[in-house]
């Protein structure tokens, strides 16, 4: 008797069909030297660190690249979701605030000839909160620059060079602005690969600050005509007269700001970046060190 193949008995329409070919992703804890690939991209690597929300992978060529930690990765064949592992042992603190691993309370190091700079104070008493631990182990230093008028001056006096990186963060780097045209402006005065400018799109670094911490579903929308920060208190139905005003409302944002998973992960990625970017020449020094 011929056997009779039910080419019907599966209903394609059925939920779950479009990956019923696929493997499932498992979890994964993240280990060092874990060998790691994003298909997305196609690069491969060893896990060589973990912070902030991103896994740092290294090739075979000593070059590394930041990615997201989550799904979307794949090991040994096997689509993964990458985790950061559960702390065990001593429940004292382990992590800085920017999700780095905290190594043993330590002097400050010697400052590197590489420099950070940032628009406005509030985005360096930001940065300082979360990646202060982070920056001083590693020697770099972050300044502050009252406006994106005093970019040009700062990067022709600091003469960026080999071992002489320049980071610059920007408030509101969108095309068309005041402060993508500065941008432009100095990344054609010959430094070329020595500096480093990246932003966020936020018009202000209050915005980089999760709504959720102010007890909001969303910033408040303010007219471009009017003080975005002086708007942003009277749409939140705070005091907003004067400078003290600003300024004592931003203390009791930063304040409740508590770690890196406060702010927006893309502001965490543009900083991570500059950090990486400022402190590449000296990689070798900075692991002899920690090797001594």
């Amino acid at each position: 008797m011929a056997t009779v193949i039910d080419r019907y008995s599966h209903d394609v329409l059925a939920s779950g069909w479009r990956t019923s070919h696929m493997k499932s992703s498992v979890d994964m804890p993240l280990e060092l030297d874990m060998v790691v690939e994003d298909p997305s991209s196609g690069y491969v690597g060893a896990v060589v660190a973990w912070h902030n929300g991103l896994v740092v992978l290294e090739d075979r060529k000593g070059k590394r690249k930041s990615f997201p930690i989550g799904p979307g990765f794949w090991v040994d064949g096997t689509p993964v979701t990458l985790r950061i592992p559960s702390r065990q042992g001593s429940a004292s603190i382990t992590h800085t605030a920017s999700g780095s691993v905290a190594g043993p309370a330590e002097p400050a190091r010697v400052a590197l000839p590489s420099r950070i700079y940032v628009e406005g104070r509030h985005d360096a008493e930001l940065v300082e909160k979360i990646w202060g631990d982070d920056l001083r182990h590693v020697g770099v230093v972050v300044e502050y620059m009252g406006g994106m008028d005093d970019l040009v001056g700062i990067v022709a006096e600091f003469r960026p060079g080999p071992g002489h990186r320049l980071g610059v963060l920007v408030d509101h780097l969108v095309a068309g602005t005041k402060e993508s045209r500065v941008a432009d402006e100095v990344r054609r005065g010959g430094y070329g690969e020595y500096v480093m400018i990246t932003g966020h799109r936020f018009i202000d670094i209050w915005q980089a600050i999760k709504p959720e911490r102010i007890g909001r579903k969303e910033w408040p929308q303010v007219p471009m005509d009017e003080d975005f920060k002086l708007g942003t208190l009277k749409r939140l139905g705070l005091p907003h007269s004067t400078q003290a005003d600003v300024g004592k409302a931003w203390q009791a944002m930063l304040h409740r700001v508590r770690d890196w998973h406060d702010l927006d992960p893309r502001f965490n990625t543009e900083m991570e970046k500059l950090i990486d970017f400022v402190t590449c020449d000296h990689v070798d020094e900075l692991d002899d060190e920690e090797m001594a």
